[in-house]
């Protein structure tokens, strides 16, 4: 049974049981024609792994007592071959009545990440985390706090898609049978360092059945905090992706200090890469940035940063403010509602269309900057 007790913070630093590294090879992880090849290496025509794709995109299982049309007598050893378990659900938190359910999940090597559903009347969205932890720093987000303990393999992101699929295509979320619609890479990790890992994700995530799962990449996000070569990278992969970039401050003295990775790119080269982004997919970027009390929403930031998006042109970039999230013992705390209001007002003052993103599932800390990878006790 899920346990959905208080959580207390632990402690990722500290070595877990297990192998720390590479997971088992996954069905997820393999190209069709290395599908092939493990289906013939058991002794079974070539056409079965399009049947075992079929089952575990199209009906969203690998559970082979589901897989009927495949041999009894080789079913298990396929099933076995081709879905070793990579992650196990250990907590479930709820809010807005159950249509935001955070997941926290336990690795094949104790590593742990969480994965947050928000389903909304008219789309479902899933918020995935792409590593264990983040490299990255951010003092004012509880996973850039933890560290990174390692990157997580294609399948083991796929997985987190696959299970949230299945439980709105099974009717476990109110509102009845539904169908994932969105995906987000805003869990925890930072996914461009991750970049061959998201990418198979993504590719097989837009593919259609049996070797994928036919989503649109319109409706996925990939979150960066700026790293400059891989944004360029991803311009090149020809698929229509939203870019979401997380500046959190326009000027290079404050952005160092609230995103490290600021030393190496500036807030002009990070603008500019996100310019390219979209001269090349055609894709309008999305600017986020968290509000922090005192330290980064002064009204002057905001015709900053004003000026430097319209700097590079008009229409290509939508600004999504977002009140910060808190995290437990963290000096920083969300704008005062009226300095967040002339913030936006300024930014709309330049002609810079902006949206206040949507702070759900934060009393599950479930919401941006929030995941932590708490577990009860």
């Amino acid at each position: 049974m899920t346990d959905r007790r208080v959580p207390v913070t632990l402690d990722l630093s500290t070595p877990a049981a297990g192998r720390r590294g590479k997971p088992p090879r996954h069905f997820a992880d393999l190209t069709p024609a290395e599908r092939v090849e493990v289906v013939t290496g058991v002794g079974e025509k070539a056409f079965r792994a399009k049947q075992i794709g079929q089952h575990y995109y199209g009906h969203l299982s690998a559970d082979p007592a589901e897989m009927t049309d495949l041999p009894a007598a080789t079913r298990d050893r396929l099933v076995e071959a081709f879905f070793p378990p990579l992650l196990r659900s250990t907590r479930v938190m709820e809010a807005d009545g159950g249509t935001t359910v955070k997941t926290l999940w336990r690795m094949f090597d104790q590593a742990r990440v969480e994965s947050v559903l928000m389903r909304y009347p008219h789309r479902s969205t899933l918020c995935v985390s792409s590593q264990a932890g983040c490299g990255m720093a951010c003092p004012f987000c509880a996973t850039g706090q933890l560290g990174l303990t390692r990157n997580l393999s294609t399948a083991e992101i796929v997985e987190q898609v696959r299970e949230a699929a299945r439980s709105l295509d099974r009717g476990e979320i109110p509102g009845g049978p539904g169908r994932l619609t969105n995906l987000v890479f805003m869990g925890m990790g930072e996914p461009l360092a991750n970049y061959k890992a998201v990418m198979g994700t993504i590719r097989q995530l837009v593919a259609p059945v049996p070797d994928g799962m036919g989503m649109s990449a319109r409706n996925i996000t990939v979150s960066t905090v700026g790293l400059v070569p891989a944004m360029k990278r991803l311009a090149q992969e020809g698929l229509p992706l939203t870019l979401a970039l997380s500046l959190h401050a326009p000027d290079d003295e404050l952005r160092s200090e609230l995103v490290p990775v600021n030393t190496r790119w500036s807030v002009d080269e990070t603008l500019d890469a996100a310019r390219a982004y979209y001269e090349v997919t055609g894709r309008r970027v999305s600017i986020e940035y968290a509000l922090i009390r005192d330290i980064n929403d002064h009204a002057w930031r905001a015709d900053l940063l004003g000026k430097k998006l319209n700097a590079r042109g008009h229409g290509w970039v939508h600004a999504n403010p977002i009140p910060l999230n808190p995290t437990p013992g963290s000096k920083w705390t969300a704008s005062d509602p009226a300095v967040e209001e002339e913030f936006v007002a300024r930014l709309r003052g330049h002609g810079i269309p902006t949206t206040i993103r949507d702070t759900r599932g934060s009393d599950i800390d479930g919401a941006c900057g929030q995941l932590a990878a708490e577990e009860a006790s």
